[in-house]
């Protein structure tokens, strides 16, 4: 029977992947993102549509769920509750609908986690707060635009992590280094998504290349975050 895996008492990792990377993966996606899930410890990946309609999204993230989930990590389908159910996935993610939040968390919760994403200003946060979802996001998937991550994300992680205790995940920036400044905030999760699925080379890029990429950016931010992220230990 093989060892639980051991999971770090600190900010961890989460990764993104949008709609569009997997089409430009194409037939390389599972392999991509097997690779940098073989990086080390990633407590969840998310799947993201972008503006893909549900129908042409769906078949996409269908072969990353099991594959994802066969390798001990948690799978979020944002937006399409439908897809979410079908696929089996881990857990549904909205937008900043409070409503829908509220909806969402009496219809599918234990059997599915539900997270708001995008969240954008203090009120927002403690109002959908108060509709028990199983986590915020400051930022949002895509989002990941310039090196660093968004400043108004990260002073919002830093807040909560010190106001409340629901768990909060902060999008990071396209450098996988952008994983320090957000786990300093104390956050429980930052999340990584063109850090880990771009390349700089672009369209051009072989396919050993984007694999070894992907893999690379995870064991770095791991890393980064052994040795910069604060304990979550009791008493450290």
């Amino acid at each position: 029977m093989p060892e639980a895996p051991i999971i770090p008492q600190r900010c961890r990792l989460v990764l993104v992947l949008e709609a569009d990377q997997l089409t430009d993966l194409g037939d390389s996606a599972e392999s991509v993102l097997a690779a940098a899930l073989s990086g080390g410890d990633v407590a969840s990946l998310i799947l993201t549509p972008g503006t893909l309609a549900e129908e042409a999204f769906a078949p996409l993230a269908e072969p990353l769920v099991p594959l994802a989930q066969g390798m001990g990590v948690a799978v979020i389908i944002a937006g399409y509750t439908r897809t979410a159910g079908r696929l089996g996935a881990d857990g549904l993610q909205l937008g900043q609908d409070r409503d829908a939040i509220a909806d969402a968390v009496e219809r599918f919760t234990p059997k599915m986690m539900v997270g708001a994403a995008n969240v954008k200003t203090r009120h927002t946060a403690l109002v959908i707060g108060e509709r028990d979802p199983d986590y915020l996001m400051f930022g949002k998937p895509g989002g990941d635009t310039h090196d660093v991550a968004d400043p108004k994300a990260v002073a919002l992680g830093e807040w909560w992590s010190q106001m409340v205790e629901l768990p909060c995940i902060v999008m990071g920036g396209t450098q996988v280094d952008s994983v320090v400044e957000v786990a300093m905030t104390g956050c429980d999760f930052v999340a990584l998504g063109r850090a880990i699925f771009g390349h700089d080379d672009g369209p051009d890029v072989s396919h050993d290349d984007l694999t070894t990429h992907a893999r690379d950016a995870v064991v770095k931010a791991n890393a980064l975050l052994d040795e910069h992220a604060p304990s979550f230990a009791e008493g450290a």
